[in-house]
Parts: C-alpha cells; sequence; structure tokens
C-alpha cells in the first residue's frame, strides 16, 4: 500500500484525516499514485492535476524521501521505499505571496 499525505484542505474535501493508503497496480510513479488517488476519491480530480491535461497544477508540490519531485517526469519509478510504505508520497499545496 502507498501512503499519500494529503494537504488539509483537499483531506477535508475527500472527507478523510491523516494520510490515505492507497493500492497502486505496477510501477509505482507519481501519475500512477495519482491515478489510484483519483479513482478512489472522485471529487479530488481537477484538484491536483489539470482535467485536460494531467499536468501539475502550478501551486501543487510532491515530496517524498526527503527531496521534491514535482517536477521529475510523471512516470519515473519513485524510490522503493514509497512502493513498500516505509515513506509517505506528500502532496503539498504551495504558498505564494508578496
Amino acid at each position: 500500500m502507498i501512503r499519500v499525505v494529503l494537504p488539509g484542505h483537499l483531506q477535508r474535501l475527500a472527507n478523510v484525516a491523516g494520510e490515505v493508503q492507497l493500492p497502486v497496480k505496477g510501477s509505482v510513479t507519481t501519475r500512477s499514485i495519482l491515478d489510484a488517488l483519483e479513482a478512489g476519491y472522485p471529487m479530488l480530480r481537477g484538484t491536483i492535476r489539470e482535467h485536460g491535461t494531467q499536468e501539475r497544477r502550478a501551486f501543487i508540490r510532491f515530496f517524498t524521501c526527503g527531496r521534491d519531485v514535482s517536477l521529475d517526469p510523471p512516470d519515473a519509478p519513485l524510490p522503493d521505499a514509497v512502493a513498500t510504505g516505509a515513506e509517505r508520497f506528500m502532496i503539498v499545496g504551495a504558498m505564494a505571496g508578496g
């Protein structure tokens, strides 16, 4: 099971607390995690990725194993620690302002 941490506003939208555990079939990538997340929680569609292009929304970032994987190719394999559930895949709402 993959462990996913959502930002507070998406936790409320999905009606979950803390982290979500998801089964992911095949290679564990950012795309496969987000596909599984949106399949299990359809109310999240369009909140993390754009509806048409499936591109990451501008103020959303992905972190795992102590590094930012937001700009990595969506089909790049994630570390084994994510696939085994030892490490969490974190979705973070970035902050901006001045």
